[in-house]
Formats: C-alpha cells, sequence, structure tokens
C-alpha cells in the first residue's frame, strides 16, 4: 500500500472539506496533481471523495480508523492484562492467515490482529468475505491451550454467545445466532467467525478467532455478498457506537471468553447461546455435501453439536460438517 495514499485517506478520514492548496503543502503536490492523486486514492480504496469548488476536497462519509492506543484505553485493568498484542494493519491479505503464521512463530494468547481492508478475506467453506476499507471490523484472536484441538468443537458456540451478549449491551433488540457461527439480524447476516486450530493431536494446540463485523457498509461495497446481509448501523440507527469503542468491547467479551473456556469448556456459555438460538423449534434443511436433510432444529447438545428432529428421529451433526438453512427463506 502507498504510504502517501494512506495518509491522505488519513487526512480526509473527518468527512470535513481540506483545501486543495492545503494538501498540496502537506504532501508536496503541485495543484494540478492533487485532483488526479485523490482521485486515484479514493478509487484505489473504494471511497466516495466529493470535490466541491471553493472548499475543497473530503469523503461523503468520515471513517474512524482504528487506533491501537484508544483501544486499549477502553479496556479494563483485566483485558490489558490478556491482551499481549495488538497489530492493526490498513492492508491484509486475511487477518486469521497472519495470525495463524504468528502463532506458528510462537505468538503468545492474547494476540490480536486488526485491519482496515483485507484482499483475501475467508469465510466457512472457502468463501469469500468481502472486506471494504474502513466500514467494517475485520479481527483475529490467538488463543493457546494444554489440550487436544478435540475439545475445541463447542468453541464457535462459546464466541458466539458472548459476541451476541456484547452486542445486545448496546441497547437495542440483538442479534441471533445460526449454528454454528453466523450472528443475524432479522434473518440477515449481520457478523460470522471463523475458527481455526492448530496443534499437536494430545495437546498443546492453539486457536485463532476471525471475527468479520458487518458495520457501516453500504450496498455498493457490499454487491459482491450472495446472501441477504445487514449491518450494525442499521440496527443501532443513531445509537451506533465507534470502531474503536467497538473493538475494545468485543476483545473485551472475547480475551475472558477464551480464557473461562480453556478452564471450563462449553458448559457455561450453552445457556447463553441458547437464549438467541435463530431457528429453534423451526423447520431446516441441513446440507452435508450434496445431500440435503430436512427436519425441525431442537436446539443444541451438550458438545455443541446440532439436534434435528427427523422422520428416523432425533439426529446429531457435528459443527463443521453441515451448513443450517431455513427452508421458507432465502441461503443465509
Amino acid at each position: 500500500m502507498d504510504e502517501r495514499q494512506l495518509a491522505l485517506i488519513r487526512r480526509l478520514a473527518d468527512g470535513r472539506s481540506h483545501s486543495g492548496e492545503a494538501i498540496a503543502r502537506e504532501f508536496g503536490l503541485t495543484r494540478a496533481a492533487v485532483w488526479k492523486t485523490l482521485r486515484k486514492t479514493a478509487e484505489a480504496f473504494g471511497l466516495d471523495l466529493i470535490s466541491e469548488r471553493g472548499r475543497g476536497y473530503r469523503l461523503a462519509t468520515p471513517l474512524e480508523l482504528l487506533d491501537a492506543e484508544r483501544i486499549r484505553e477502553a479496556l479494563s485493568d483485566a483485558g490489558r492484562a490478556r491482551l499481549s498484542r495488538l497489530d492493526i494493519h490498513p492492508l491484509i491479505g486475511s487477518t486469521n492467515s497472519e495470525l495463524m503464521r504468528l502463532a506458528a512463530e510462537g505468538a503468545p494468547s492474547g494476540s490480536v490482529c486488526l485491519a482496515e481492508r483485507q484482499t483475501a478475506g475467508r469465510g466457512r467453506r472457502g468463501r469469500e468475505w468481502v472486506s471494504p476499507f474502513g466500514v467494517n471490523l475485520y479481527l483475529s484472536l490467538l488463543w493457546r491451550y494444554p489440550f487436544a484441538p478435540s475439545n475445541l468443537g463447542g468453541a464457535s458456540l462459546a464466541v458466539g454467545a458472548v459476541l451476541a451478549d456484547a452486542l445486545n449491551g448496546l441497547g437495542t433488540e440483538g442479534p441471533a445466532l445460526k449454528w454454528p457461527n453466523d450472528l443475524l439480524w432479522r434473518r440477515r447476516k449481520l457478523a460470522g467467525l471463523l475458527l481455526e486450530v492448530a496443534g499437536e493431536s494430545q495437546g498443546p494446540c492453539h486457536l485463532v478467532v476471525g471475527l468479520g463485523l458487518n458495520l457501516r457498509m453500504t450496498a455498493g461495497q457490499g454487491s459482491a455478498i450472495d446472501q441477504p446481509w445487514t449491518s450494525l448501523e442499521t440496527m443501532l440507527g443513531t445509537a451506533m457506537i465507534g470502531r474503536n469503542a467497538l473493538v475494545a468491547r468485543l476483545l473485551e467479551a472475547l480475551l475472558e471468553a477464551l480464557d473461562r473456556y480453556g478452564r471450563e469448556g462449553l458448559s457455561p456459555f450453552l445457556t447463553r447461546w441458547r437464549a438467541h438460538d435463530a431457528y429453534l423449534g423451526e423447520p431446516v434443511r441441513l446440507l452435508i455435501g450434496e445431500r440435503v436433510i430436512e427436519g425441525v432444529h431442537a436446539g443444541v447438545g451438550e458438545d455443541g453439536s446440532l439436534l434435528l428432529e427427523t422422520s428416523e428421529g432425533c439426529r446429531t451433526f457435528q459443527a463443521g460438517e453441515v451448513s443450517l438453512r431455513p427452508v421458507s427463506t432465502q441461503a443465509q
């Protein structure tokens, strides 16, 4: 990424008008080059640039760029103690891939990777995660455990439960959870989780939790998404929280939850997950490869497995093997 382009975006992030003369002086450009450079920068970052005669240039929508110091200051003492490393990238392929790489090099529990934009963001089952600059949240968090990777089968439900609770605490009707790792609001996708595990078969192991949360993404920026989606701004309206304050709130919950999961497993999170279950008691369709299994969603088991009432009785399905879709609506 061009450092001057990033500096220009930081200058315009406040949404106010900045004169061409001031920009030319600050960045060592000729007046004639200012518009061309700004337009090229806005196109590269996928931002809407407005030129106003006699006033200068501004972004159509202000940006709150991520700031490590502001995030740390908003954490509690316990949160800061659990947070061992906080990296913020203007541009990266994938925060999860970066943190898996750092984990292999020995990065400690509590390492966090954030990005303003991803070029190779990933969802479940190899799907692309649309990741425009500065308008969403792309966060990955590393935690290490002394036990075998097989003990992490319920981790996605634990993480989903604490995220739903944290977002629910923002003051409006909260999101629902779709097994095993999607957060919905009014049946539209608000956020997704991607959990990746590595380690020895008998332990130790490490877990990287990736979170993609739609914050202020416009319809144009989300046009490549192939399913109904929504954003936190749509959900909260005028009560919308700032990005750095939101990161701190979510990190506080996630760090505490991953620490607790290592000591107590899934059990303390199950009641919270069930309280947000999106499709409990509804007819659903499960996809396992090319197979389609229909039944009634009967909740989740003590190990986090999906319970499905079928014509053959109650069956269980493990995370990572199936996709859950309501029969009567489009795929979520």
